[in-house]
């Protein structure tokens, strides 16, 4: 069923609902942002770092330009209302902040580098002395496959095609050369 055009026609003292209001002027947030920026600013710096101060301030006056129509007229005092906003933008990067522990991070560049532990480097320089000197005892065809497979990489199969002897030989060697050497440095 259809009501007649006249039925529905609001008339000039009819109320109109909240959402009907007009929404603040696009000049007037453009006017609040160059008066109150410096102050808001300062205010947010003495909290904050001066860059993270900039972007709060930014973000406050977004959160007072998305408003809806309704509430931006309810606000009696615009510039009350960015304080307030700013405050809580600050209080909410705190919180996030040690949600995260970002407030016990230390930057790699500000971390002092670690000294060096002149014990252990002491110790290392020991225990590299005592094993060339290990390695020094061995007799000279150990000594030769020893060092042909640990420091030069060759396969117990390439060494036994150099030096004439079965891979079980190298083998052995190599099995004489690593009790020995455990023996003597690990003391």
């Amino acid at each position: 069923m259809k009501l007649p055009q006249e039925a529905c026609a609001l008339s000039d003292a009819d109320p109109l609902p909240p959402e009907d209001r007009a929404p603040p002027e696009p000049g007037r947030i453009e006017q609040l942002y160059r008066a109150h920026r410096p102050r808001l600013l300062r205010f947010l710096a003495r909290r904050t770092s001066n860059d993270n101060a900039q972007d709060l301030v930014q973000q406050a006056f977004v959160r007072l330009a998305a408003l809806d129509s309704s509430r931006a007229a309810a606000i009696e005092s615009p510039v009350a209302y960015l304080h307030q906003a700013a405050r809580n933008l600050v209080n909410d990067q705190a919180k996030q902040a040690r949600r995260h522990s970002l407030d016990q991070h230390v930057s790699i560049d500000d971390a002092p580098p670690p000294a060096p532990d002149q014990v252990a480097a002491l110790e290392a320089r020991d225990t590299l002395r005592r094993l060339e000197a290990a390695i020094l005892r061995l007799k000279p065809r150990t000594r030769e496959i020893f060092l042909a497979h640990r420091i030069d990489g060759f396969s117990y199969a390439e060494i036994a095609n150099r030096t004439g002897l079965s891979v079980k030989a190298v083998e052995k060697h190599m099995s004489r050369a690593i009790l020995y050497l455990n023996r003597n440095v690990a003391r």
